[in-house]
């Protein structure tokens, strides 16, 4: 199909519920390499929050006159925003005892942003030796956006590159959490952070590519009244104010 964009969602729970995120990648015209993508942190949250945001933020972030093909590996999703979704829709969103659906919201705005437009979604099998390129691309970002507690656009040179750090050993996995950008830096003499005057951090990374003020294992990592993870640097644990609240 002229024009089609191919592309896979996912989301990610450690553990479930706990510390979530989000991915969405767009691949080549074949649908066989990601050319670039997004993640998110939605802090504590579901498995099935993660995987029904990242269809929320594709759609969003797609142009709504061109077809797409979105590849999901839940089966919850997948339905959510197939099968069950007209009768849903024809009880105002309640199940047939009257009670509202889980993860209304989501659901609610997923229909509207799928009005009028051509999408199909694909259902795929997470997690296969020599599975769905995209799909696997997407569970390396939204697993990174919960093990960093922060989101990224990424392009495609840098997905290839999470990719190898998701399959390497876990000892060395361990060692390099952070994104492919933050471990390129490592060892230059320079965190991988920008500061809040928009110039990269002056402080000598830890072997994460981050420093001890930047690297998100350090930080607070509570979800803010702005949605956002607190970057307050503790050492690990909540700060004064997040310990209390």
């Amino acid at each position: 199909m002229a024009g089609l964009v191919i592309a896979a969602t996912d989301g990610a729970a450690q553990p479930n519920p706990g510390p979530a995120g989000w991915a969405w990648i767009i691949g080549d015209d074949q649908g066989r390499r990601p050319v670039r993508g997004a993640s998110g942190y939605l802090g504590s949250s579901t498995n099935n929050v993660g995987e029904l945001t990242a269809v929320e933020q594709l759609l969003q972030a797609t142009d709504p006159a061109v077809p797409l093909e979105v590849r999901i590996d839940s089966q919850y999703a997948m339905n959510a925003v197939t099968t069950w979704l007209p009768n849903q829709r024809r009880r105002g969103y309640r199940t047939a005892a009257g009670k509202p659906i889980a993860n209304r919201e989501l659901i609610v705005r997923i229909d509207e942003l799928l009005t009028g437009r051509s999408v199909r979604f694909v259902y795929v099998r997470a997690h296969q030796v020599d599975g769905d390129p995209l799909n696997a691309a997407a569970d390396h970002a939204a697993q990174d956006a919960v093990r960093s507690r922060r989101g990224w656009d990424w392009t495609g040179e840098e997905l290839a590159a999470l990719a190898v750090l998701s399959t390497s050993p876990p000892a060395a996995a361990a060692r390099t959490s952070a994104p492919p950008r933050a471990a390129q830096r490592a060892g230059t003499g320079r965190c991988a952070a920008t500061t809040k005057a928009g110039k990269p951090c002056p402080i000598d990374p830890r072997p994460s590519g981050w420093c001890h003020v930047h690297d998100p294992a350090v930080q607070c990592g509570a979800v803010t009244a702005k949605g956002r993870p607190c970057t307050v640097a503790t050492g690990g644990g909540r700060c004064a104010q997040h310990r209390t609240s």
